[in-house]
């Protein structure tokens, strides 16, 4: 929970005396699948904090219902995933609001409102948050501030709703619950304390004095006071003499080798430091951005650096290929202690797009080993999964950005010593950020690779936070520029637009020094990725392992460049393209929407653009299990026919008639749509039928475009006489399978 009010002289420092608010308390839950809405409930819950609220945020799957009868007000921030449904880590929580034995009035006492996250590209949008707020109001809960709802394909992203939605709460709470006489708002250039840091390592030959000026912020060692920190950080525990000796002379060594030509007495260390530099994606600016001075000598300030270029002098500057000198080295493979997990080694990563071609795109083959089954016996459990099912993925940084993150803080002296994470007192629910699964003992270096997002665009709040650390004003005024809502245009053309990354960001400020306690607070924590499961039927055995499952994953990596002539590539994309036969990794296995195996016989009209073709493919091999299967026809789009035509050699022995839409492959564009309204017989003759309807592949306009396409071929076709027939007709008559992300 949030520490004890404290009064504000000023508006701006805090006095020690603490004020009794014993009733002034808020919970804030989250049902998640991606982050977005933890990230937003923490955003809730900074806002309540500076209300002086005593807040706890936590999952939904964490609390009891009890727990909702403690804190007189209730925010609950859910996304809805898959055809209307609520996230994973609700599940419990919502099971418990649907049980029969529940008095109607057993919530009355709940103050409560919901803020919601979806996709109005899913005909079910927003179920999850409109469904809970309904079951809460038949419990009796009360609603104390209007709900609110936001739409991902809203021009300004989930912050077009969010930043009103939170602004009129905040409005609300100091309305309707006014801080008592002399106690303010605590103001936005107030620091608050981080929820979570981590510290040294308890070990049997710790000194309890940390040693002088081995944990000090760089900026205090070289005789500047640190303003974001009132009490000195703990010290690093290590006696070793041979350790204190070595950094030094690291210490000296990459000085002398950032700003002097005269010779070092260490050259071996002097290498090293250099070999680190040179790894570094970044090398080409870090040093000409290194003094904090070098913005302000720029006409036009900091920004100017930033303004989009136009890319017209050398082609070769383009290229996303990389040469084989410059391949770096891979991140280590650890397996990280991921619950309910599964070990699975990959058998091959191949590309299945020319290496001519604009988008690597990989075919992915993995055998899922059985691990022990929970319980007093010694059975096996074996990894099994329907079409429709995914798997996630759990990416990792690499070790050249970590280093230069290292480097950049001033890491150097803790980066390999154990550490181990603490909560805020009183926090009650977790002791680290939640989905944050550390090796036993991690290091500092083996967080940021294992763990901690240090190449995610940053949002809002890593200004806001990250302007605590600087002490030049120019970057901390405009670190605040971006972090204020009022910037929008400023903060987007800094981030969105050219994919700049949280460690980019970090060398264009390299005033900002973090102390690394707080990394937990700072950085976000790495959050898998999901992939639709390729696999079915006879390809779901190992060739390898009888006792393996094979799991097939078609992955498309993100790759591309920028206005700032920078390659960018997805973590995840990264991550995979690493990946060599023979490396275990851990995955998850998320269930999703499924087919039923009794409506085999039933016809199949698949419409799926692109690597949306996966869950297709997977559930057509599942098919050709049961005889006799339905008439199949498919509808797939892409780019080139040469390039993009997945599994061209498989749908005759798949029994599918296939209708192919490449875009580029004539004068002008082609599209699965144009090619259902191309079909409207065959399309009504299996509408008819009561075909099972698939629609996969990438959200925003490609399904309500395929749903409009589809409208129109039933009318073609004399099936009905209009759109808003066909549409009554689709919802009530046939099985509409959307799989779209």
């Amino acid at each position: 929970m949030a520490s004890e009010p404290q009064r504000i002289r000023d508006g701006t420092s805090i006095e020690d005396e603490a004020i009794p608010l014993e009733d002034r308390r808020m919970l804030i839950l989250y049902g998640s699948e991606t982050g977005n809405s933890q990230d937003l409930a923490e955003d809730l819950g900074r806002l309540a904090e500076r209300l002086h609220f005593q807040v706890l945020v936590g999952e939904m799957n964490d609390v009891e219902l009890t727990t909702l009868l403690q804190y007189p007000l209730t925010i609950f921030v859910i996304s809805t995933t898959g055809q209307g449904e609520l996230p994973k880590n609700t599940l419990r929580f919502w099971k418990s609001l649907l049980r029969k034995r529940l008095p109607p009035d057993c919530l009355q006492s709940l103050n409560f409102t919901t803020f919601g996250l979806g996709d109005s590209s899913y005909s079910k949008y927003n179920w999850a948050a409109k469904k809970l707020h309904k079951r809460l109001s038949q419990l009796g809960a009360t609603e104390f501030f209007p709900r609110g709802e936001a739409d991902e394909r809203h021009e300004d992203g989930i912050d077009g709703t969010f930043l009103p939605w939170s602004l009129s709460l905040h409005s609300h709470l100091l309305q309707e619950y006014p801080l008592p006489q002399g106690l303010s708002p605590i103001p936005s250039d107030v620091q608050l304390s981080p929820k979570f840091t981590i510290e040294l390592a308890p070990t049997m030959d710790s000194p309890d004095k940390p040693m002088s000026d081995r944990d000090k912020p760089q900026d205090e060692v070289a005789g500047i006071a640190d303003p974001t920190s009132s009490t000195s950080l703990p010290g690093t525990d290590v006696t070793s003499q041979s350790h204190q000796q070595i950094h030094q002379e690291q210490v000296l060594d990459r000085t002398a080798a950032l700003f002097s030509h005269v010779d070092t007495p260490h050259p071996r260390g002097m290498e090293l430091a250099l070999r680190s530099e040179r790894m570094s994606p970044y090398s080409d600016t870090y040093a000409a951005r290194l003094s904090e001075h070098t913005a302000s000598l720029i006409q036009g300030g900091i920004d100017t650096l930033d303004r989009p270029n136009v890319l017209r002098d050398d082609p070769e500057k383009y290229s996303l290929e990389v040469s084989a000198s410059a391949k770096e080295v891979a991140p280590p493979p650890d397996l990280l202690p991921i619950p309910d997990a599964w070990l699975a080694v990959v058998h091959d990563n191949h590309r299945v797009t020319p290496n001519t071609h604009w988008q690597d795109v990989r075919l992915i083959t993995l055998g899922v080993q059985p691990r022990a089954s929970i319980g007093p016996t010694e059975k096996k459990d074996y990894f099994a999964y329907l079409p429709g099912d995914t798997v996630v993925l759990y990416p990792k940084n690499f070790p050249a950005d970590v280093q230069a993150l290292i480097d950049l803080m001033g890491w150097q002296d803790v980066a390999d010593i154990p550490l181990e994470h603490h909560g805020k007192q009183n926090q009650g629910l977790y002791s680290r950020p939640r989905n944050c699964f550390p090796l036993s003992n991690s290091t500092l270096r083996q967080l940021l690779l294992n763990n901690y997002d240090i190449n995610a665009i940053p949002k809002r709040i890593f200004f806001h936070d990250i302007a605590f650390y600087t002490v030049d004003s120019m970057h901390r005024e405009r670190l605040r520029e971006f972090a204020n809502p009022g910037h929008s245009d400023e903060f987007y053309d800094y981030t969105s637009r050219p994919r700049r990354s949280i460690l980019e960001v970090l060398h264009d400020f390299p005033s900002v020094k973090i102390p690394y306690q707080h990394v937990p607070s700072i950085f976000p924590t790495i959050r898998g990725r999901e992939y639709s499961i390729a696999s079915g039927g006879k390809l779901i055995k190992s060739r390898e392992n009888v006792e393996c499952a094979r799991v097939e994953l078609l992955v498309a990596l993100v790759k591309y460049k920028t206005v700032l002539r920078k390659t960018r590539q997805g973590l995840c994309s990264r991550y995979v393209e690493s990946l060599s036969p023979g490396t275990n990794i851990m995955i998850s296995h998320r269930q999703r929407d499924s087919l039923n195996p009794g409506l085999h016989h039933k016809p199949l009209l698949a419409i799926a653009p692109g690597t949306g073709i996966a869950p297709v493919r997977a559930y057509l091999w599942d098919r050709l299990q049961e005889s006799p299967a339905g008439p199949v026809a498919v509808f797939f789009g892409g780019r080139n026919r040469k390039a993009d035509f997945y599994f061209e050699n498989e749908w005759a022995e798949l029994q599918a008639k296939v209708f192919t839409a490449f875009s580029r492959d004539q004068k002008e564009k082609i599209y699965v749509q144009d090619r259902i309204r191309e079909q409207a017989p065959l399309v009504c003759q299996y509408i008819e039928r009561g075909a099972i309807i698939c629609i996969c592949g990438s959200s925003g306009k490609m399904p309500e475009a395929v749903r409009l396409a589809l409208y129109d071929a039933m009318v073609a076709g004399q099936l009905v006489p209009d759109r808003e027939a066909a549409k009554a007709w689709l919802s009530t008559k046939n099985l509409i399978w959307e799989e779209v992300w």
